[in-house]
């Protein structure tokens, strides 16, 4: 699997981390940056993330800031992007395997390495469930985002 990683300065402590984490399941990393803590601004990365994603030049995301939330509203916005914020293992593989998520989002400051690390390796473990009720609720909200996207 191909995963792209993203942070602004907020989220830049856990980069080094996450990256651990994504290889040592044998994953290949695309890193967006930033890479260093100056100050950077965290929609320029999401973007950058989500542009990625969108392409097909990545299978998942990881991205961070300060918080993870403004991140996670930034990418929501992007047609295709299932952006949720996780500051625990259970919502990371739950967020993939019930709906789908495919970018998951944390925030530098709310969490620290071996945490982030935890809920990386939970996130790439899952597999979507695609069937019943989780399917009809995927389609659902997938038919929300065509209408606001027309």
């Amino acid at each position: 699997m191909r995963v792209v990683v993203a942070t602004d300065h907020g989220g830049f402590p856990l980069k080094e981390a996450v990256i651990e984490a994504i290889k040592e399941l044998g994953h290949e990393v695309l890193d967006l940056g930033a890479f260093n803590q100056e100050r950077s601004d965290y929609p320029d990365f999401a973007e950058k993330a989500g542009r990625t994603l969108i392409k097909g030049e990545a299978d998942r995301g990881i991205v961070m800031c300060g918080s993870g939330i403004g991140v996670s509203i930034t990418l929501n916005k992007m047609k295709g992007i299932y952006a949720g914020l996780c500051h625990d293992t259970y919502s990371a593989h739950q967020g993939v395997e019930h709906d789908d998520m495919n970018v998951l989002c944390m925030g530098g400051m709310i969490i620290g390495r071996e945490l982030a690390k935890d809920i990386v390796r939970s996130f790439l473990k899952a597999v979507p469930i695609n069937q019943g009720r989780y399917l009809e609720r995927i389609r659902k909200y997938k038919a929300v985002e065509t209408e606001f996207f027309k």
